[in-house]
């Protein structure tokens, strides 16, 4: 099993950016797919984007437009860029990394993004 590892993330203003990433070890070498996650405390986990293995990205209503998914491939790097962040973006947002291929990664408890008014 390999570790999921975790960079960015923070706090910003209501309309600022931030950026997350995660590393996942043997993420290319095993073309690997990879979702973003992000949960509230008490609330359900809410899939936000993906992007399949053959580099086609996907996104949900709530971040579409505002949210860009990409991966450096060279560095088993999945980076997630968010710009226009709302309050309502607060969260911690964690990665899971999928297909046939793919490895099982331990998942670690993901990054926080707080966005204030």
């Amino acid at each position: 099993q390999g570790q999921l590892v975790y960079s960015g993330g923070g706090s910003a203003q209501a309309g600022g950016s931030l950026s997350v990433s995660c590393t996942a070890p043997g993420f290319t070498a095993n073309m690997c797919g990879m979702h973003w996650f992000r949960q509230v405390a008490g609330k359900e986990r809410e899939w936000i984007s993906g992007l399949t293995r053959d580099g086609r990205t996907e996104y949900a209503d709530s971040v579409k437009g505002r949210f860009t998914i990409s991966a450096d491939r060279g560095e088993d790097t999945v980076h997630l860029q968010m710009k226009n962040l709302q309050p309502a973006d607060s969260a911690v947002y964690s990665c899971v990394p999928y297909g046939g291929q793919c490895p099982i990664y331990v998942a670690g408890q993901g990054t926080q993004v707080t966005v204030s008014s």
